[in-house]
């Protein structure tokens, strides 16, 4: 007997995936073909899908699947905050300076170096509560939402600020052999995983309105002078790139020095703008946007 709705001409004629695969599975026929991997369904088929010549479905799978959850989010635009997945948070400076006493001088200095960068994880919470605070929407999707790398550290106050402030916040983790895991901060349906580095930073700058960088490591690094390679170059709009500790900056990268050499332009230090405070850097993101401080 017909169903009523195979009468209506805005029904589909072929099945859903997700039923196909509940007929697949339902099937009562247990036989050596059916038992053997090249049966089953491409898109069930793991191994098939980790083969080396998917590597292109995979980018696109990596690619596809965050686009899709942060519109479905209402995720019009993010914050981005960078950062160090080492700098323990105000409460928690004392006790490493604690953790490194009888070791080596070198290691004890390490241990104040990053207790002394306490203030920055206060400062990235105070500007993602800050920022999540004001809930600004425009054309029905929620604007400069939290967005960090889904880790420890700055990473965890980003999130923590938003979480604080009662709004979701976006974590864009990656698999590493030592596996970072997700701080706990982090909204569980906007907390994405990824393989592909190249695809996570893709991710980081495609919904991106401003970015706050703060000291941090090689990760932190790579993902500040890719955004001002895009911009510089001209293959991203500009946008406030807010840079705090210009202490920890100007002694680890000669800015002046580069431009002096040559091989960047004096101008390009202009994309660069200075903060300290979680103030700072909301003025010069309202005063790039026009929009209220």
């Amino acid at each position: 007997m017909k169903d009523k709705n195979d009468r209506k001409l805005s029904d589909r004629r072929f099945y859903r995936a997700e039923q196909e695969a509940r007929f697949s599975e339902s099937s009562p026929t247990d036989t050596p073909q059916t038992r053997h991997p090249a049966y089953r369904l491409a898109f069930q088929d793991t191994e098939f899908l980790l083969r080396e010549e998917l590597r292109p479905v995979r980018f696109q799978l990596e690619l596809l699947k965050p686009e899709m959850l942060l519109e479905e989010a209402g995720v019009g635009s993010t914050l981005v905050m960078y950062g160090s997945a080492r700098i323990p948070s105000p409460e928690d400076a004392e006790a490493k300076i604690e953790a490194a006493k009888g070791r080596d001088e070198y290691e004890q200095k390490v241990a104040a170096n990053l207790a002394a960068k306490a203030k920055y994880y206060a400062e990235a919470y105070k500007l993602a509560r800050m920022v999540s605070e004001k809930a600004i929407v425009e054309d029905g999707k929620r604007q400069f939402v939290i967005c960090s790398g889904g880790g420890p550290s700055i990473m965890e106050a980003a999130n923590r600020g938003a979480s604080d402030a009662g709004a979701e916040s976006v974590g864009l983790n990656i698999i590493l052999p030592h596996e970072q895991a997700p701080n706990q901060y982090v909204t569980p349906y906007l907390s994405l995983n990824f393989h592909y580095f190249a695809l996570r930073k893709m991710h980081f700058l495609l919904r991106a309105k401003a970015v706050a960088v703060f000291p941090g490591g090689f990760g932190t690094f790579d993902e500040f002078f890719e955004l001002l390679t895009l911009i510089q170059t001209g293959k991203m709009k500009a946008m406030p790139i807010l840079l705090f500790g210009r202490d920890f900056w100007t002694r680890v990268v000669n800015f002046e020095a580069i431009a002096e050499e040559g091989t960047i332009s004096k101008r390009d230090l202009d994309l660069i703008t200075w903060c300290e405070t979680a103030e700072e850097a909301w003025a010069h993101i309202a005063e790039f946007y026009d929009i209220p401080a």
